[in-house]
């Protein structure tokens, strides 16, 4: 079969920068929508990041076209007119009182373009913090994620930018099935995707736990385990496996793999709640038969017997892990021709992987291309651009 690029003859415009907004737009990239990066004359400052933030740039802009437009000269401003007439998508992450200032907020874009879509990335739904700025480390503060990631009194942030990518997520999953409410009704939607709701989904179990039972879950380091083994070990080899035993039958098999019938006939441990309450016990003799035995030998014993367990791995591993590099990491040439391998949407299609190997785009390599298709001579794009000499 072909490929699968069910959004293709979509036109995407993405106003945005950092990660949320671009995440969505790349998303879109991914199933085949021709999505139009708007940038200032000066690129998204995210092209200039160091550190941490280097990757944010050419992880969250596969796939897309990138034009530079002064928005706030009268012909950039008509160019973007423009392209939003011809567009079905307008991805954006401006302050609101921005938009309004250009004239650009939800309600007037409606009426001047009654078939687009607008997804607003912005920090809160409508709300008392409706007009704050927000991170996504500012949300998971504000939402318990971050107190439920670290250990009493040290809150940590999750392990990645988790809002702004799931963010994006909804943003993209949400227009999508806006744009088949318009093939009924022939109009649009203005959509807005806050960080915090999102984090606040993140946060929806441990919420509904406290209703339930009305207690304050404990942090995950610290949390009331529900499973007999749910763990981190270290093998004899100084590596760590992360090991679950959360049935019946799985704890059996892990005695019996770690030669500890003991475990199996002691009365003490017949149900699955006497063996979470021995846990201060058990798991102790589970280390140190585990402590006796290489990581790899370990590894083999498990899968071969449906144990559930991980190694304990640095992102870069992942360059390495044969799962990871099974089809799913893809190629994508940055703008200074270096290539980086990344991984796409987590998803088989008739078998095959979505291929994420799209480029990264150079800055305004398409404003010619994109403004010339929409009518506009070479003086008027030059204006528009913010490059006329």
């Amino acid at each position: 079969m072909s490929e699968f690029l069910p959004l293709e003859g979509v036109r995407v415009v993405e106003a945005s920068h950092m990660i949320f907004g671009p995440s969505c737009g790349m998303f879109f990239a991914l199933l085949g929508a021709e999505v139009i990066k708007v940038e200032p004359v000066e690129g998204d400052k995210t092209r200039q990041l160091t550190g941490m933030g280097a990757s944010f740039f050419a992880t969250f802009n596969r796939g897309k076209k990138s034009i530079t437009l002064d928005l706030d000269s009268p012909d950039g401003r008509k160019a973007l007119d423009k392209l939003l007439e011809s567009s079905d998508i307008l991805v954006e992450n401006f302050r609101d009182a921005s938009l309004d200032r250009m004239g650009l907020d939800p309600e007037r874009l409606r009426e001047r373009f009654p078939r687009l879509i607008i997804v607003s990335c912005k920090g809160f739904l409508d709300g008392p913090y409706k007009d704050r700025p927000a991170l996504d480390e500012v949300v998971q503060m504000m939402t318990g994620l971050a107190y439920m990631t670290g250990p009493s009194g040290m809150p940590l942030r999750v392990g990645s930018s988790a809002n702004d990518i799931m963010g994006g997520l909804f943003g993209a999953f949400t227009a999508i099935a806006a744009l088949g409410e318009r093939e009924e009704t022939g109009q649009g939607r203005a959509l807005r995707v806050g960080l915090f709701e999102n984090s606040l989904l993140l946060v929806a179990q441990h919420m509904v736990q406290y209703a339930l039972l009305g207690v304050d879950p404990s942090p995950m380091p610290e949390r009331s385990f529900s499973w007999p083994v749910y763990d981190i070990f270290h093998t004899a080899d100084g590596n760590d496996l992360f090991i679950g035993a959360v049935t019946d039958g799985q704890w059996h098999i892990l005695c019996r793999l770690l030669e500890l019938q003991e475990l199996i006939d002691d009365p003490r441990l017949s149900t699955k709640m006497d063996r979470i309450n021995a846990r201060g016990w058990t798991i102790p003799l589970i280390q140190e038969s585990i402590g006796t035995r290489p990581s790899a030998e370990l590894a083999a014993e498990f899968e071969l017997h449906g144990i559930p367990f991980g190694p304990v791995a640095k992102p870069s591993d992942m360059y390495s892990d044969p799962q990871a590099c099974g089809g799913g990491l893809p190629e994508s040439q940055l703008p200074d021709g270096r290539r980086v391998r990344a991984p796409g949407l987590p998803v088989q299609v008739d078998g095959k992987r979505i291929d994420a190997g799209l480029p990264v785009p150079v800055l305004g390599k398409d404003t010619a291309e994109v403004l010339q298709k929409l009518g506009f001579g070479n003086g008027f794009i030059k204006r528009a651009s913010g490059h006329e000499s």
